[in-house]
């Protein structure tokens, strides 16, 4: 059947469960997440850019960066899946939106790594995959040219957020926690994986955009080559709590969510201006995880729950810095101290209370 996503055309399997045995693989759900990779390449000011798309399923990702991106911005992008049924399924796609291949775009059928191994490097990568992406970040570190952008995409949640904690430290490295920044948690040590990875190459690897939606995780990282980079990066690793290791730096880069979220909606999906404008907030707050509302009045057996804007102003008041979280509807990012959070929600709950009694 065919489908419309963005502004590309594609021809899909009819299935009604969306599984790695499908055929040719397309998940509809993740539109958003090609949404948000046509934005970032646009946000980039370098232009000419030689793309990479090892595991392209129907070829929409690519479809839609050589529709949706200025015409300045692809030097070429090279498309490529194992399957021999996608593979047929990229050239109609290719066909069906009136793109030709060749020498900007090239279509080849080989494993991932091949693909990557052999060739002589790209300035972005995307490595999104059905599960784990471990497989595939050695080879993608190894082809990521300097100053180039690593996307990463892992939809093995129950590992990374805590549900199966010996395979998060079988794959991973790292101990993961359950609880409301479970998925906030499970990013920072993806990322922290990457950047293990890129740091035996001399690569480090620096988040500009990072987020937690639906079933999957993703991030993008920049690529700076040195030795003293790495050791910073290698710095900013450590615990929260009983977690990790894992990443405790920035997980943006605000310059590049600002300018993702100035562009026009253009094709993107409705979500995709909200979720920006969420994290662009989040994104100047420099904290590690955040607090759940709903947790804290739990705690103290408070029967009022606060409205969020008036525990974002009565923060604000403090003078601290507040936000919501993308990673949370009931959760507030802000560099309060726990001790002082709780006040003002027992404060604000008490106050509601009496309103309700009135």
């Amino acid at each position: 059947m065919k489908v419309k996503e963005g502004s590309a055309f594609i021809d899909v399997p009819a299935v009604k469960l969306i599984s790695k045995s499908m055929g040719v693989f397309y998940n509809p759900v993740m539109q958003l997440n090609r949404d948000i990779t046509v934005a970032l390449l646009e946000a980039i000011p370098k232009t000419h850019l030689t793309l990479a798309d090892p595991l392209a399923g129907t070829g929409i990702r690519a479809i839609r960066l050589l529709k949706e991106l200025p015409k300045n911005k692809i030097k070429s992008i090279a498309i490529n899946d194992y399957g021999q049924k996608a593979v047929r399924a990229i050239r109609e796609n290719f066909v069906l939106n009136k793109l030709s291949a060749g020498k900007k775009a090239i279509i080849s059928c080989l494993d991932a790594n091949i693909f990557l191994l052999s060739s002589f490097g790209f300035d972005y990568i995307d490595i999104d995959p059905f599960g784990t992406p471990n497989p595939y970040l050695d080879a993608a570190i190894k082809r990521l040219s300097r100053d180039g952008i690593l996307a990463v995409t892992a939809t093995d949640t129950a590992a990374l957020a805590g549900t199966f904690p010996e395979a998060c430290l079988r794959k991973y490295w790292a101990m993961p926690q359950r609880g409301s920044v479970q998925h906030e948690i499970g990013l920072r040590i993806l990322i922290r994986k990457i950047q293990l990875i890129g740091a035996q190459y001399e690569k480090a690897l620096i988040p500009i955009f990072s987020y937690s939606k639906e079933h999957y995780l993703r991030a993008f990282l920049q690529c700076t080559k040195g030795k003293k980079f790495v050791d910073g990066i290698l710095r900013n690793h450590g615990m929260f709590g009983d977690a990790g290791p894992l990443w405790l730096g920035n997980l943006w880069d605000i310059s590049f969510v600002k300018k993702m979220g100035s562009f026009p909606q253009k094709n993107f999906s409705k979500e995709f201006r909200p979720f920006i404008e969420t994290i662009g907030k989040e994104a100047s707050i420099p904290s590690v995880g955040f607090f759940d509302v709903h947790k804290v009045c739990e705690k103290f057996r408070l029967s009022a729950v606060p409205r969020t804007e008036s525990i974002l102003e009565a923060i604000r008041n403090k003078g601290h810095a507040a936000a919501r979280t993308h990673f949370n509807d009931d959760g507030i990012r802000t560099t309060m101290t726990p001790e002082n959070f709780e006040k003002v929600i027992k404060s604000l709950a008490n106050v509601r209370e009496n309103e309700v009694t009135l």
